[in-house]
């Protein structure tokens, strides 16, 4: 699999939602940085911001190169996964990619003081708390039938499970 095939899904997806449509935002609407809070309160905000900055990355990095390895496709619904991916952080949540942008906006929000970037991430949520089981997870279920079928019973869609799940021997 080509770099530039990851590259357009990044670009494309993640990218777009989490760095082009924020700067547009940002351009139009103006910063506020840490809302404008007195120093010590601003501080704790930039560090809260730049925070969920880190770990929105980490996790899209983290499931980026998952899908590469073990799923051998893409984060692109136009250029999925070949393989059923439950390993690192798909273990704990079914839709860290998701978590990870979401974590980037939050954080940019935060840093920035934007009220426009909060309503980004409403927006974004929104998003994707209907296209994923209305579209997202009927291709799934169809392409890796009862194996996604366990997988979605014991891994939750948002909010990370406390001890990761075991998934059966033979399972990805």
């Amino acid at each position: 699999m080509g770099p530039w095939r990851q590259l357009r899904a990044i670009a494309l997806l993640p990218g777009m939602g989490a760095l082009v449509v924020p700067a547009a935002l940002v351009w139009r609407s103006g910063v506020d940085v840490a809302w404008g809070l007195p120093t010590a309160l601003a501080g704790l905000v930039l560090l809260l911001g730049a925070g969920l900055i880190g770990i929105g990355l980490l996790l899209v990095v983290q499931t980026v190169m998952l899908l590469v390895r073990v799923g051998r496709g893409t984060l692109a619904p136009w250029d999925p996964t070949v393989r059923l991916v439950v390993r690192g952080p798909y273990r704990r949540v079914r839709n860290p990619m998701i978590s990870g942008v979401l974590a980037i906006l939050l954080g940019e929000a935060a840093v920035l003081g934007s009220p426009a970037l909060l309503a980004w991430a409403g927006a974004f949520l929104l998003a994707n708390a209907l296209y994923l089981p209305l579209v997202e997870e009927r291709s799934l279920l169809r392409r890796f039938g009862d194996d996604y079928a366990r997988y979605r019973a014991h891994v939750p869609r948002w909010v990370p499970r406390a001890t990761a799940w075991e998934p059966p021997r033979g399972m990805a």
